[in-house]
């Protein structure tokens, strides 16, 4: 790959939208759905964590579901949005999960972190698991996020994410374009392309797949609302200010059209999922090998001729 994806995304705009959505339990009819099928594909992976990081964790509802798989882990939750982050500590700092209270044992502390997901700041090699459901693709620069992923894992921990891929929206592009309304929509990755970057920046074994969800909806008017509630549109370009109702009125009669015979209008998510493990040697950096300490270590403690 000659230069890394970017996507056309103002990340101010981002952390805005979302804030504005908090608690995001609107959302949860997709990214709860999501966060179920991460967790069926992690079930077939050996781990045991102890440190995990919920890259873009939003409200934390991710926590519970993770605190259920590994109870002994410290929980880290980053998210950009400082308004995303109150619910969550107000909803799970002192709050024992269900699991908790089924085992009887006391709740380990969470921890949550306000930064941009490429700049955690912290400890270099001090994660077991990266857990990130959704939210790769509101970054700008999702090179420097696994990067920083990378940076933060220890050698042999696991990165696993989900993401929306190139073929989501299609069916509200093409109303836009058929209904000749000048707006950008947000852009996505491919899949492949993010098996690339994990290889290019020092991991090991990546696995990529993906699937269509295809919501149905029995009017315009729900689809433009789930939208909403999944981020809004951050992307750069798109039409400033609100949209009048005669433009709303014009992408509504635009997706009526597309009905199909059951009388429902679709809406294609492509969902990318990816994880991978994090490598000893980094090969980013055009010209040098990187090792990492904690693999040199370990090696020459098993070196026989070291005793």
């Amino acid at each position: 790959m000659s230069q890394p994806p970017t996507l056309p995304l103002n990340p101010d705009h981002v952390t805005l939208q979302f804030s504005r959505r908090s608690p995001l339990d609107e959302a949860q009819f997709l990214y709860g759905e999501v966060t179920q099928r991460m967790l069926q594909r992690l079930s077939y992976i050996r781990l045991q964590p102890t440190a995990l990081l919920d890259a873009g964790c939003g409200a934390a509802h991710a926590l519970e579901p993770l605190r259920s798989r590994y109870p002994e882990v410290d929980y880290i939750g980053l998210d950009a949005s400082a308004a995303l982050l109150q619910v969550a500590t107000e909803r799970y700092s002192a709050k024992p999960s269900l699991w908790q209270k089924l085992r009887n044992k006391p709740t380990r502390a969470v921890r949550f972190l306000r930064a941009d997901m490429a700049d955690s700041g912290l400890p270099p090699e001090s994660l077991d698991l990266v857990w990130s459901n959704m939210a790769l693709h509101w970054h700008p620069q999702p090179h420097r996020v696994l990067a920083e992923w990378r940076r933060t894992l220890k050698t042999g921990g696991l990165a696993m994410f989900s993401c929306l891929g190139p073929g989501s929206l299609r069916e509200l592009r093409d109303a836009l374009q058929s209904a000749g309304l000048d707006t950008v929509t947000p852009s996505f990755v491919d899949m492949h392309d993010f098996g690339d970057l994990l290889i290019e920046h020092g991991f090991a074994d990546p696995v990529m797949d993906q699937e269509i969800l295809t919501l149905t909806y029995r009017n315009a008017d729900k689809l433009l609302a789930d939208l909403r509630a999944l981020g809004g549109n951050p992307a750069l370009g798109r039409k400033p200010g609100l949209a009048s109702r005669a433009w709303r009125d014009r992408l509504c009669e635009a997706l009526e059209k597309q009905r199909h015979q059951d009388g429902t209008i679709h809406l294609s998510l492509e969902i990318a999922y990816g994880h991978a493990w994090r490598g000893a040697i980094d090969r980013s950096v055009p010209g040098e090998t990187r090792v990492s300490v904690a693999s040199i270590v370990r090696k020459r403690k098993s070196d026989p001729t070291q005793s």
